[in-house]
């Protein structure tokens, strides 16, 4: 078993359309793997601020500091972690 298993599909899908609306990536992030470095794929930190937002929208959640770095933002496998830690 995969340490992102546990991961709901339902979160990981509307990741991806947060994504393609607001991630500004040269690929298309419905056809990446989930533990892709999304960075390595193009996402700026610009683009992150955007992502981050649409996140908090989305699942009524908010990031706290600690959680605003380059490691949560890396892959939308540790997005969906961070989301899914704010959600429980």
């Amino acid at each position: 078993m995969s340490a992102i298993d546990h991961l709901p599909a339902i979160e990981i899908d509307a990741i991806r359309e947060i994504f393609a609306l607001h991630g500004r990536l040269s690929v298309d992030v419905r056809g990446i793997d989930i533990e892709s470095d999304l960075y390595n794929l193009g996402l700026t930190s610009l683009a992150t601020v955007g992502i981050m937002l649409a996140l908090e929208d989305r699942f009524d959640i908010e990031f706290p500091e600690s959680m605003l770095s380059r490691k949560t933002f890396k892959s939308l496998a540790t997005i969906a972690e961070a989301v899914s830690s704010l959600t429980q």
